[in-house]
């Protein structure tokens, strides 16, 4: 059954938000250094939970989005068409990563789907 993997918030200022998160809870935050700012956020390896990031807030995105682990991110968008979901942003590579897609449920929320392959360019 596929599950949250990763969450992501959107912030004005991606770094004060990565010392923020630290500072508060002590989660390390390293930039990606990929194509976009991107912050990858780790929050312990002690007990149940995953790991996120962060980017910069833009065009009215959602501020907050959970991302569903999925073994085919292109059987996984039929899924949701079929569904009543919709395809807000199509399958992306995110290289050396995986492939990653944005949709929005029957309910107007917006969540993310993973496949991960280390191939991806």
């Amino acid at each position: 059954m596929p599950r949250i993997i990763h969450f992501e918030f959107a912030a004005d200022n991606p770094e004060r938000a990565a010392k923020f998160y630290h500072d508060v809870f002590g989660w390390e935050s390293t930039n990606w250094g990929g194509p976009m700012e991107y912050w990858l956020v780790k929050t312990g390896a002690d007990g149940p939970g995953i790991d996120g990031g962060i980017l910069r807030y833009q065009n009215q995105m959602p501020r907050t989005v959970n991302t569903i682990g999925v073994s085919s991110v292109d059987d996984y968008l039929e899924k949701v068409t079929r569904n009543g979901g919709k395809v807000a942003v199509p399958r992306m590579a995110i290289p050396g990563v995986g492939y990653q897609a944005y949709c929005i449920d029957a309910e107007g929320n917006m969540f993310g789907i993973h496949q991960p392959d280390q191939s991806a360019k």
